[in-house]
């Protein structure tokens, strides 16, 4: 309100004016700074983390597709529960971040391993999605399941820790959903893109970004 509304009028008159926000406001900035930063070095060490045992610098990339999803289902259960996201609902969407990867992983290595016995990128697809659709969902409700006693609980102390299990409750129960297309469709996707330049042999996305 004193950007938009105040500031403006005592700008146009003192043009040489100069401002800056102090106290908690301040403070506030200086951790998004310090959020920001942490979470670009977090997605390189998960990005790492998942390129030295896959032996591939595409397949992180396509495994870590999930993340913006969860981050999406970290507002929605902002919007739902009636909660006004915060420096503590960041917090959580981080660590949410490391928390969504590992329904996508278990989908490609399922993949991979289809793959490495010879059967056909299209039915490896098919298959990863029926056999590992229980264990995605199992693993994303349980998660779900243990944080809710957070997000029902009503004393003073709870309040403070209710945005983060939000975010990280949420974001993974979306992004499980949306691991379940995201990941087939990818495979796909990749391969109308290489019949359509005509490269030969079809192969999974995950094989063909290992490339």
């Amino acid at each position: 309100e004193i950007e938009s509304q105040v500031l403006p009028d005592i700008l146009s008159r003192y043009p040489d004016v100069r401002y800056r926000f102090t106290g908690e406001a301040e403070e506030q900035q200086k951790s998004m700074a310090a959020l920001i930063a942490g979470t670009l070095i977090m997605l390189l060490m998960i990005y790492a983390a998942l390129a030295i045992p896959l032996k591939s610098y595409g397949q992180p990339i396509l495994i870590m597709l999930v993340i913006p999803f969860g981050l999406v289902g970290a507002i929605i259960g902002h919007l739902v529960l009636g909660k006004d996201l915060s420096v503590i609902s960041i917090i959580g969407i981080v660590a949410m971040s490391g928390v969504v990867v590992n329904d996508s992983l278990v989908l490609v290595d399922y993949i991979n391993h289809r793959l490495s016995e010879g059967s056909h990128w299209r039915q490896a697809v098919l298959d990863a999605g029926e056999r590992r659709f229980r264990a995605v969902i199992l693993t994303s409700v349980t998660t779900f399941m243990g944080l809710l006693p957070i997000q029902l609980e009503t004393s003073i102390q709870a309040q403070f820790l209710k945005p983060m299990a939000i975010s990280v409750a949420f974001g993974v129960l979306f992004a499980t959903v949306m691991t379940l297309v995201l990941v087939p469709v990818l495979c796909f996707i990749v391969q109308d893109l290489k019949a359509l330049f005509g490269r030969g042999k079809h192969y999974c996305a995950t094989q063909l970004l290992s490339r």
